[in-house]
C-alpha cells in the first residue's frame, strides 16, 4: 500500500520506517529541510534501537523516501498519517497547531480517490471530528469557497463548509493511537499488544486491517507463533480516550509505588520486595511497579495533564490523577532528601549524577527527573556533573547550563562527595566502582531507581542508599 506519514519526531519516523520495513512504499513529510537531508541519507535524527538498520534496508529497497513537499506525499498516500508533535502549553492542554497545519495542508492538497486520514499525534478528546472540519477547510480555502459563518446566541459557531465541497473529495479520519516506548518503539511497533481504531467507517477500518496485516498476523513479531493481534474498532473520541486512559493508568501506578516506598523507607520494609509480592497478583501485575525518582519524558506527563484538563473543561475534577501528579513531582527531589539526611550541608559539595535522560536507550530529555535534581542542587550550592551514554557522546547541552557533562563514569566520580543513580542504563551495571569509590571524597551512592546490586556497591566501598529500601 502507499503511505505518507506527516512528521518524523519519534512516532512518525519510527511508523514510517516500520511500515516501509513490512512492504509497504512510504513516504515520510518534515518542514525541516537539514533533518529530510539527514533521513535521506539513511541516518537518524533520534537515538532510538533498530531504527537506523531499517531505514537503512528500507531506502536501499526504495520502499522509503522523505521529502518536504507535503503535495507530493498527499497524492502518493491512500493512507496518510498525522504524526506531529502536541506538547503541551503552560495550563496543561495540548498544544494542537501542528495538527491544524497539516490537516490544512492535506485538504489543500487533497486529489482524486479515496483517501484515510490517521491521527496518529495524541490528540484532544473529540479532534476526529476537528481534523476533518480543517480538511474540508483547506480543499474550500484552495477552491475559493468562502465558508458561511453561523451565528447562534452570542458566539460563531464552526464553519459550515458547502456541500460541493465535501462531495468532490472521499476520505475518513480514524484515530490511531501509538502505545510505543521510547527506546523499544521498533520492538513495540513489531510486537503490540494491541492495534486501536477509531472511526465510523467500516471501508476506513477495513483499510487500515490490510495496512497492518503483515503486524497483525506477527510476520515480523519476536515470537511469531502468538495469536494474532487483538484489534480493537471502536468510536473515534473511546480510542482518543484509550490512549490518554493508558498513560495516565501507568503514571499512576509509578506514583502509588513510589508512595508505598516513601512508607517503607519510615517503617523499615524493603520496597523492591514489596512489589515483588504485589505484583504477582495476576490483578495488579510486575510491570511499572519500580520505585524511583518518579515518571517524566514527552508522554506521560504531557498526557495526564492533556487529561486534567480535559476533564475541567467538563466540570469534572480528577482528584486521583492530579495526586499522581502531585506526588511524582515531590519524588523528583527525594534524593535531595537523601543528600541532605547522609551529607548534611549540600553548599560547596560535588554531586555526580550517573544518567541524565528520562528512561535508557533513548536521548531523550524531555521533562527528565534529572533536570529538577540539577537546579535544585545548585539551588543548594552544589556542584553537578553528570555522565550519560548518549548525552555524553553526543554533545547534547540543551537545558544543561548547570552541570558539567563528562566524557565517562571514573571522569564523574572524580572528586566526587556522592554519586546519583538517575538513570538505569544497562552499562551502569558494569562499571569499575571500586576505582570509582578510590576516587571519590566520600563514596556515597544514592541508588535513585534501585537498580544497583547492593552488595557489590558496598562490597567496592560505598555507602548504598536506596529508594524506599
Amino acid at each position: 500500500m502507499r503511505v505518507c506519514v506527516i512528521g518524523t519526531g519519534y512516532v512518525g519516523l519510527v511508523t514510517g520506517a516500520c511500515l516501509a520495513h513490512v512492504g509497504h512504499q512510504v513516504i515520510c513529510v518534515d518542514n525541516n529541510e537539514a533533518k529530510v537531508k539527514l533521513m535521506q541519507s539513511g541516518q537518524s535524527p533520534i537515538f532510538e534501537p533498530g531504527l537506523s538498520e531499517i531505514m537503512q534496508g528500507s531506502i536501499q529497497s526504495q520502499r522509503l523516501t522523505f521529502t518536504t513537499d507535503l503535495a507530493a506525499g498527499v497524492e502518493h498516500g491512500q493512507v496518510l498519517f498525522i504524526a506531529v508533535g502536541t506538547p503541551a502549553l503552560p495550563t496543561g492542554e495540548s498544544d494542537t497547531r501542528y495538527v491544524e497545519a497539516v490537516a490544512r495542508g492535506i485538504g489543500s492538497h487533497l486529489n482524486g480517490g479515496y483517501k484515510v486520514i490517521v491521527n496518529k499525534s495524541t490528540v484532544p478528546i473529540g479532534s476526529g471530528d476537528w481534523v476533518r472540519m480543517l480538511v474540508l477547510d483547506g480543499v474550500a480555502e484552495r477552491k475559493g469557497a468562502v465558508a458561511e459563518p453561523v451565528l447562534a446566541g452570542m458566539g460563531v459557531q464552526d464553519s459550515v463548509i458547502p456541500a460541493t465541497v465535501s462531495e468532490d473529495y472521499d476520505f475518513d479520519v480514524v484515530s490511531n493511537p501509538e502505545f510505543l516506548r521510547e527506546g523499544s518503539a521498533v520492538h513495540d511497533t513489531f510486537n503490540p499488544d494491541r492495534i486501536v481504531l477509531g472511526g465510523n467507517s467500516s471501508r476506513a477500518a477495513a483499510l487500515m486491517q490490510e495496512l497492518y496485516t503483515p503486524i497483525i498476523e506477527r510476520q515480523f513479531a519476536e515470537d511469531k507463533t502468538q495469536p494474532p493481534v487483538p484489534m480493537v474498532v471502536t468510536d473515534l473520541s473511546s480510542a482518543e480516550m484509550i490512549k490518554y486512559a493508558a498513560n495516565a493508568f501507568l503514571a499512576t501506578k509509578i506514583s502509588f509505588i513510589n508512595e508505598v516506598a516513601n512508607i517503607c523507607d519510615r517503617v523499615g520494609a524493603d520496597v523492591t520486595q514489596v512489589a515483588k509480592g504485589i505484583g504477582l497478583d495476576s490483578r495488579i501485575g510486575s510491570k511499572f511497579l519500580q520505585a524511583g525518582l518518579g515518571w517524566g519524558g514527552s508522554c506521560f506527563p504531557k498526557d495526564v495533564s492533556a487529561l486534567i484538563h480535559t476533564a475541567d473543561d467538563y466540570g469534572f475534577e480528577t482528584q486521583l490523577l492530579k495526586a499522581a501528579v502531585s506526588v511524582n513531582q515531590r519524588q523528583k527531589l527525594i534524593v535531595v532528601e537523601k543528600l541532605q539526611q547522609v551529607l548534611k550541608i549540600l553548599k560547596g559539595k560535588t554531586i555526580g549524577l550517573l544518567g541524565l535522560t528520562f528512561k535508557p536507550d533513548t536521548d531523550d530529555l524531555r521533562d527528565a527527573p534529572s533536570l529538577s535534581l540539577i537546579e535544585n542542587l545548585t539551588r543548594l550550592g552544589a556542584k553537578v556533573k553528570a555522565y550519560d551514554p548518549i548525552i555524553s557522546q553526543t554533545g547534547m547541552r540543551h537545558g544543561l547550563s548547570d552541570v558539567i557533562v563528562e566524557t565517562d563514569a571514573e571522569r564523574l566520580a572524580d572528586s566526587c562527595d556522592a554519586l546519583v543513580l538517575v538513570t538505569e542504563w544497562q552499562q551502569f551495571q558494569t562499571l569499575d566502582y571500586i576505582k570509582m569509590a578510590q576516587l571519590m571524597h566520600s563514596p556515597i551512592m544514592i541508588d535513585g531507581r534501585n537498580f544497583l546490586n547492593q552488595a557489590v556497591i558496598e562490597e567496592a566501598g560505598f555507602r548504598y542508599v536506596g529508594i524506599g529500601r
